[in-house]
């Protein structure tokens, strides 16, 4: 059995990252930028005021008080989005909105808290110091000013600021298109009633999940039978994908058809066991520059497998870091045996207690028991030469899901 560490690298050493495209800023969201991106002007691009309030020279107001206000002509009000018509000069104010150009004369803003108006005049209750409440032109970043590196991850905050730069789309690495199909002749539609001897497929829902955690667009191509023919043609038909994902019949039964057939069209597969449990079987090729991944047909097993090896691919074809999920250390709350001589990845619901995790296995660890999954949030990492682990050893564990406070499982160190 090959060991998980080098599988992933075997599978790593074979993914490239896609080619840079021109994306609308609209649709940059995780997306890591193949450009540097520059701002076309100042931002802001001009003086304005911060706060509502009054445009002074800061002279004007000194030593204004409530006692003793300082009294000012009120020459106009500047709404945001027009240009100011009059200079404030001495003696003079004007009433201005948040985001407003700040007019010529003044320096500061007085905020509206700390004036009154009564009539035509302006009643300064306080001070203002110059530069007060403004906004200088270029203050964000000036003009030429670099907004945003290459290689970085576009979050809602890098959007805005690709908007603020001028620009209405960046060059970016795509979201990688990735191909779901489910193999198995007893397999059924979820809408459909499973016959005798048949069962739904859930599979392609929830790879379809995992991959647009990766940040990638999932693509359900349904079920093909046990069938070498149907499956190379399905294959085949997959071609145009960055990634296709398999599932089930990269075992070594007699039905399992799909190994046989990877070799068969040129994809120059791997086919693996990994000493891992669950999640034993695995197949990797290149269909032309298409990886195709063959996973396991056992529902906890082809996730499980996605986190150790698809996820990783996936990330390093969008150009991110190749992460799995983070690894925390907790104290085990339970027992466990491991006689199966592979790393052994248990199922379990990690809680904070005290400040300490804890990581409880959950009922059910069959490879076939979905609902072991939908309980947990983490898998215990037991080594292989680990036989037993007992209460309150501490153990390490890959979370897929936040733990109060700690990050999501969708990144961080391999295990």
């Amino acid at each position: 059995m090959i060991l998980i560490g080098r599988a992933r690298r075997y599978i790593l050493n074979h993914i490239t990252p896609l080619p840079a495209a021109t994306v609308p800023a609209g649709e940059t969201l995780g997306l890591v930028l193949a450009e540097d991106v520059r701002a076309d002007g100042d931002v802001p691009p001009f003086r304005n005021s911060a706060m509502d309030g009054y445009a002074v020279r800061s002279a004007d107001t000194r030593g204004a008080s409530r006692a003793r206000p300082a009294l000012l002509r009120l020459a106009e009000v500047v709404p945001a989005g027009k240009t100011p018509s009059r200079t404030v000069r001495p003696g003079t104010a004007a009433k201005i909105m948040t985001g407003a150009v700040l007019p010529r004369g003044a320096d500061a803003v007085l905020i509206v808290e700390r004036a009154a108006e009564r009539g035509r005049t302006v009643l300064c209750f306080a001070e203002a110091r110059r530069g007060e409440n403004v906004r200088r032109a270029g203050e964000d970043i000036p003009r030429g000013g670099l907004v945003l590196r290459r290689g970085a991850v576009v979050r809602p905050q890098e959007m805005g600021m690709i908007a603020a730069a001028g620009r209405t789309a960046v060059r970016a690495v795509p979201r990688p298109r990735v191909a779901i199909l489910a193999t198995g002749s007893e397999l059924v539609r979820p809408g459909r009633a499973p016959g005798p001897g048949r069962i739904r497929n859930c599979n392609n829902l929830s790879l379809a999940g995992l991959v647009r955690t990766c940040g990638a667009d999932p693509v359900d191509l349904g079920i093909v039978p046990d069938d070498p023919a149907l499956v190379r043609r399905a294959l085949l038909a997959a071609r145009g994908f960055d990634m296709l994902l398999l599932s089930g019949g990269v075992s070594v039964g007699e039905y399992d058809v799909v190994r046989r057939v990877l070799s068969r069209v040129g994809t120059a597969a791997r086919v693996w066991q990994v000493r891992v449990k669950p999640g034993k079987p695995l197949a990797f090729g290149l269909l032309g520059r298409m990886p195709v991944f063959g996973l396991p047909g056992n529902p906890v097993s082809v996730m499980v497998s996605f986190e150790l090896f698809v996820r990783p691919a996936l990330l390093a074809m969008a150009g991110r870091r190749p992460r799995a999920a983070p690894v925390v250390g907790a104290a085990l709350d339970g027992r466990i045996e491991n006689d199966s001589g592979r790393v052994f990845l248990v199922r379990a619901r990690v809680t904070r207690a005290g400040g300490r995790l804890a990581a409880r296995p959950v009922r059910g660890q069959g490879s076939g028991i979905l609902m072991s999954m939908v309980r947990a949030n983490g898998l215990i990492v037991v080594p292989a030469r680990a036989r037993r682990v007992r209460r309150g050893a501490a153990v390490r564990v890959m979370l897929f899901d936040p733990v109060d406070g700690l990050p999501s499982a969708r990144g961080g160190r391999p295990a």
